[in-house]
């Protein structure tokens, strides 16, 4: 059985990345994509595990060998989708989760021909600048940009398949936790994997 991807977007500042991290320690069989960047790596920040900081000339040395699914500029930085290390996982049956904003999400389903998409939004614009403004990781000059950008991504919401408000962090995870277990328990998914009952229970006596 083959894996789903899962593309899931938000404004800066909205909690996906709390949320995802909460989602996919839930189930197994489901890893967090690990993209390449060329931004500094944060203090909270492990190489390979949250992204592979890789030096400008490396990223655009991979664009040359056209090795991403999708690759973006955000806020002057590069960040990138490997295509080898999608592919492989979910050949091996692991759903893979791609957190990635609206221009990647495009770039993804315009390569992949099965995606599930989810945004996730803030619940008033008041609280997204509180989110963004106490993060305190950015200076004032970026911080204005992710404000500014915060629209605009959200303008995108329609080309989503969910949309989940994170209001309540326990509520968000609910909600993305029952998107994944309606996908996993479809037909085309589990038609396969339960093909020997199924023959069992619709043959003989």
């Amino acid at each position: 059985m083959l894996g789903t991807l899962y593309i899931i977007s938000a404004a800066s500042g909205t909690g996906k990345t709390s949320l995802v991290n909460a989602l996919v320690r839930s189930f197994k069989n489901m890893q967090i994509s690990v993209s390449y960047t060329t931004r500094p790596k944060r203090s909270n920040e492990a190489d390979g595990k949250d992204y592979h900081f890789v030096a400008q000339r490396q990223f655009d040395k991979m664009v040359d060998n056209q090795e991403f699914l999708e690759h973006a500029i955000v806020f002057g930085k590069h960040y990138g989708t490997a295509k080898l290390d999608v592919q492989k996982k979910l050949d091996e049956g692991v759903d893979i989760v791609l957190e990635i904003d609206w221009q990647g999400a495009q770039e993804i389903r315009r390569h992949m021909d099965k995606t599930l998409s989810i945004f996730i939004l803030p619940p008033s614009k008041q609280e997204l600048e509180r989110r963004i403004v106490g993060r305190n990781q950015d200076a004032q000059a970026i911080i204005k940009q992710r404000l500014k950008a915060a629209g605009n991504e959200i303008k995108h919401y329609n080309e989503y398949d969910y949309l989940i408000v994170n209001d309540d962090f326990d509520e968000a995870l609910n909600a993305l936790r029952a998107i994944i277990l309606a996908q996993r328990n479809r037909q085309e998914t589990r038609g396969q994997e339960l093909q020997k009952l199924l023959e069992e229970l619709t043959t003989g006596e």
